[in-house]
């Protein structure tokens, strides 16, 4: 089953918004603190090759951070990945 994935950390206010956005959306966010776990953050920047948070997944497609998630959705493109996600 695909799912949204998303690197945070506690204080970071774009990953609130990018949390709030999906949560508008009707879509369930699976959050992971790098803050939290050193493990995690290499395996964010791993696979995303990048250091900032929030880093978002849709299954294993990086979408980027809070921006790049607008970005897709203004250009048509999020509702199709989000079509056959679990709801909250």
């Amino acid at each position: 089953m695909t799912t949204v994935l998303m690197y945070s950390t506690r204080i970071c206010p774009y990953c609130t918004r990018a949390e709030f956005f999906l949560h508008k959306k009707g879509v369930r966010v699976e959050k992971i603190l790098v803050d939290q776990n050193p493990e995690q953050l290499r395996l964010m920047i791993k696979r995303s090759g990048r250091r900032t948070v929030p880093q978002i997944f849709i299954g294993e497609r990086h979408i980027g951070g809070y921006d790049d998630l607008v970005e897709l959705d203004l250009e048509g493109e999020l509702d199709p990945l989000l079509q056959n996600l679990p709801k909250e």
